[in-house]
This record gives C-alpha cells, structure tokens and sequence, in this order.
C-alpha cells in the first residue's frame, strides 16, 4: 500500500519560521534572489505564490506578487500583495539596493522621471532599471524617420 501523501498545507509549514519583525520566513529550497520554492502536489510554484493563493485566492491575470515588507523569503499571506509586472518593477527599483541612479529626477535630456513618463524594466545584468518615456518615442521617431528616407 503505497504512503499517503501529507496534505500540502502542512507540508509548506514544515518550512515556515515566524520571525519577530511578523515575516513567516522560508526555511526550505529557494532561489539565488532568496525567494522560496514549493512543490504544490502538481508542480513548483513560488512559496510566496503559493501561499497567496492558499490564503487570499488565486493570483489575478496578469499579475504577479510583491513582498510589502520586501523580504524574498517571507510567505506571509499579509505581506503580500498582487500587483502588475510594471508595479512590482518600480517598488524593486525603488526599495533595492543603494542606486545614484535612483535619486535623479531627471532623464538626461532633462524630462521628468515621474508617474507617466517612466518606464521600469529588468536589464540584461538583471537589475531593475528605467528609462524616459519621451526620450524612447524621440528615439523611435528618429528610427522610422531613417527608415522611411534609407
């Protein structure tokens, strides 16, 4: 007879320590980036994922969790919210590491770096980085204007 599988719910607990700051932290495998992984019974889901969708529901379209208290190995179901990729990309860029970068306001062009006219995106490095709205339509302005008279 074979052994019967433990409910997954309890599985995943196995792996939580509460912390004093209130952060459940993932004791189990995880990332290089400190993030969790757990084996759901059907495949390996975030632990962070996992445990929003046990606790709140499933993860709305299109959207993706973000640790409020920007700690990768919490999996406190309220610690987490569910965000757009775009979102989440800004709070990295703006509660990550030290970054000069960060604190300018401006593009070098001198355009706002503000709520419509940035755009976060992850690099090539894998850092979180941002550029000017304005400047990428100039850019693709100029790019088809060459085309056109190429």
């Amino acid at each position: 007879m074979p052994a019967k599988k433990t409910e997954p719910i309890k599985r995943f607990f196995k792996h939580v320590n509460i912390a004093e700051s209130g952060c459940w932290e993932w004791t189990g495998s995880g990332t290089k980036a400190g993030y969790g992984r757990f084996g759901n019974g059907e495949r390996v889901v975030g632990a962070h994922c996992f445990s929003y969708e046990y606790f709140k529901g499933p993860i709305p379209e299109g959207y993706e969790i973000d640790h409020l208290c920007h700690n990768p190995k919490c999996v406190n179901p309220d610690h987490l919210e569910a965000v757009t990729r775009e979102e989440n990309l800004k709070r990295q860029y703006f509660y990550g590491r030290g970054d000069q970068q960060r604190e300018k306001t401006y593009c070098p062009k001198g355009h706002p770096y503000d709520e419509e006219n940035t755009y976060y995106y992850r690099n090539a490095q894998g850092n979180i980085a941002r550029q000017c709205k304005t400047c990428m339509r100039l850019r693709e302005r100029n790019r088809n204007t060459i085309k056109r008279e190429g």
